[in-house]
């Protein structure tokens, strides 16, 4: 596999925010993997390098999820929420990845 640069500017943005629902943990503690809200048109590879930078692990595979924004109402008016990009990034066995603030 060859290895790809990307730009670490583009690289920094990729990831939005770390996804901490009940379906995360247990998806978490389950595959040692961790989700991620990541921008519309990131790719998996983009993905797991901006892991991979950021964190200093090492990424056994990435799965992406795309979830359509739910139409809601604001009174009289109809909105929609954004449409949302998830990617459970798995890793390697031995690699741990520590979101929460707490001291280990």
């Amino acid at each position: 596999m060859i290895a790809v640069k990307y730009d670490e500017g583009r690289l920094m943005q990729v990831l939005v925010a770390p996804i901490v629902s009940e379906k995360a943990t247990m998806v978490s503690e389950k595959s040692n993997s961790v989700t991620f809200k990541v921008l519309q048109d990131a790719t998996k590879p983009e993905i797991k390098a901006a892991v991979e930078l950021m964190f200093k692990v090492e990424v056994k595979a990435v799965s992406v999820l795309n979830t359509k924004g739910k139409t809601k109402r604001f009174g009289k008016s109809m909105g929609r929420r954004d449409n949302v990009r998830k990617a459970y990034v798995t890793l390697k066995p031995g690699q741990e990845l520590n979101l929460s603030g707490e001291a280990a």
